[in-house]
């Protein structure tokens, strides 16, 4: 049964925020525990400091738990992303009308579906951090390298439920029934802080104990590799830093150039892709593609792709098998239609499972992506880098990430994003799904452009190459900047809190929150600014869906 079906009953259950104290020992123990418990109670692998391998051992119970709950598994990736951001970001729509065709999807937010975002970081990810490894086994002074991968991690997974909701509980979570939310800009400051924390106690280790690697019996990421979590603590700060570029310029600058000339480096090869694999953790797309087939692509994914031509595209997704009018090309399904009961739509574009498998590693944050933060710093002029070498180097690192040949791709000077055609509507009181191309921008870089433009170009590569697993980072951008240009949804169920035009901006908050912390939300909401629904834009939200965006 999928998991969807009891999420009713889950949520009345979980107050994330007044309860975290008191469900942290029972619920993580139980739910970061379950596989290979005994490869994570022996020798940890690479440790020749005796004294070390005790404190690392009782350490390390928890952080598989705190990995695989950044994605989650199957329902839990299902609700926390794909359901959500995936579908917002324009990689996916699912052929299953869930709830009526009356969800998500088309904006009526299902707050059983989006509170899984909620209980899943604070429950499975801060909460081990705060109150097992920081309270009770005191890991910044114990053990100060796991304490920085705990730190890398927690901002991982709490810039995606900040960026989700705006203002968060962060600095106070666990300290009383009633619990206060933080502004975003607090909440980002406190990012920054906690890397800089990180990265001080790794190059501390480095240095003192080179080539140690004590972490690598819990490691999902990296094997025990303390210069490459050097890179993913360096890179995530890039990404935070350019996030807050439109609201705070002066920080964002700051950050992006601490990132960028940080000794331990960036994430720029594919062998430093930060990705999450082992422990029996399976690829949740796989998951709900095959087992559940509830995910087709999006018809912004597959306009992009059909209308630039893109080598990448066979790799990535696979044709549509039906209806006969569309068998053998790719096309997805276009957000927000009203789709009906399975198989109408089920023989859309998938992923290709041919290489999106069990246990394929899902992607936190990979070299390409880097690439582009980078050439958008360098046009913004804050480095002396080439902004057109940089992206150029994206697209490439992209193309070797999917074992695809760019041939002539760079020099393309004319392709477009494609027109979408639904063969299966209009139909009898359906809106016609078919829609005309957004997007004018070309692959090819363009000297003689304005910054605008090359920041378009320079976006929409990045949203191809964050295929498939970077939907929360993908829609972030999307708001941020306005690109890629997405079809907006055929049908909006918002009830008038979501501009169709617009999109939508964020998701509201839990109505646990309401019940149990009644007076944090509403501190929350006060600092949003605006009301608690998915047309409030967050804090570095500056473009709103403009028309015309404007970035600089």
């Amino acid at each position: 049964m999928k998991k969807i079906t009891f999420l009713k009953d889950k949520f009345i259950r979980l107050n994330i925020l007044s309860k975290c104290v008191l469900i942290a020992s029972c619920v993580i123990l139980l739910g970061g525990c379950t596989k290979n418990f005994e490869n994570m109670n022996t020798d940890a692998s690479g440790i020749t400091d005796a004294n070390l391998i005790p404190k690392y051992n009782y350490l390390g119970l928890w952080y598989q738990g705190i990995q695989q709950n950044i994605f989650g598994e199957n329902g839990d990736y299902q609700l926390c992303q794909n359901l959500n951001s995936d579908c917002y970001a324009g990689y996916y729509m699912s052929p299953d009308p869930f709830r009526g065709n009356i969800n998500n999807q088309n904006y009526s937010l299902v707050d059983g579906w989006n509170s899984d975002v909620y209980s899943m970081a604070y429950t499975h990810v801060m909460a081990p951090i705060l109150i097992q490894l920081n309270r009770k086994y005191k890991a910044p002074t114990v053990a100060p390298d796991f304490w920085a991968v705990a730190l890398i991690l927690e901002v991982q997974a709490m810039s995606r439920v900040t960026d989700y909701y705006g203002p968060i509980p962060y600095s106070k979570v666990a300290t009383g029934a009633t619990t206060p939310y933080d502004s975003q800009q607090a909440v980002y400051n406190a990012f920054f802080a906690q890397l800089d924390t990180a990265v001080t106690n790794l190059h501390a280790f480095i240095a003192a104990k080179p080539g140690l690697k004590p972490f690598s019996a819990f490691d999902m990421v990296y094997g025990g590799d303390y210069t490459e979590w050097l890179k993913y603590a360096n890179s995530l700060r890039l990404r935070l830093a350019m996030h807050i570029v439109n609201i705070d310029p002066v920080t964002a600058k700051l950050q992006a150039l601490k990132a960028i000339n940080e000794s331990g480096g960036l994430i720029t090869a594919n062998t430093d892709n930060a990705t999450l694999t082992g422990f029996g953790y399976y690829n949740p797309i796989w998951w709900i593609g095959t087992s559940w087939t509830d995910l087709a692509c999006g018809a912004s994914l597959t306009s992009y792709l059909n209308g630039y031509n893109d080598p990448r595209t066979s790799k990535m997704i696979s044709p549509a098998t039906s209806p006969a009018s569309i068998a053998g090309q790719y096309v997805g399904i276009r957000a927000g239609t009203p789709v009906g009961g399975k198989p109408m739509y089920s023989g859309y574009s998938l992923p290709n499972f041919a290489n999106i498998l069990e246990y394929t590693p899902m992607i936190l944050m990979n070299a390409s992506e880097i690439w582009f933060l980078k050439s958008e710093a360098a046009l913004r002029g804050w480095t002396t880098e080439s902004a057109q070498t940089d992206y150029e180097t994206g697209v490439t690192t992209s193309f070797a990430q999917w074992g695809a040949t760019a041939g002539s791709y760079l020099s393309d000077k004319t392709s477009t994003q494609a027109d979408y055609v639904d063969p299966q509507t209009p139909s009898a009181g359906v809106a016609n799904a078919s829609i005309k191309a957004m997007s004018t921008i070309t692959i090819a870089w363009d000297a003689t452009a304005t910054n605008e433009k090359n920041l378009e170009r320079i976006i929409t590569q990045k949203w191809i190459a964050n295929f498939p697993c970077g939907g929360w980072e993908s829609w972030t951008e999307y708001r941020r900047t306005g690109y890629p240009r997405l079809f907006p949804v055929v049908v909006n169920n918002s009830g008038g809190t979501i501009n169709t035009a617009l999109q939508i901006r964020r998701i509201a908050y839990p109505s646990t929150e309401y019940t149990s912390n009644a007076t944090g939300v509403a501190g929350g909401v006060n600092l949003l600014g605006g009301p608690d629904n998915g047309g409030t834009p967050v804090w570095w939200d500056t473009n709103k869906g403009q028309a015309t965006p404007k970035n600089f």
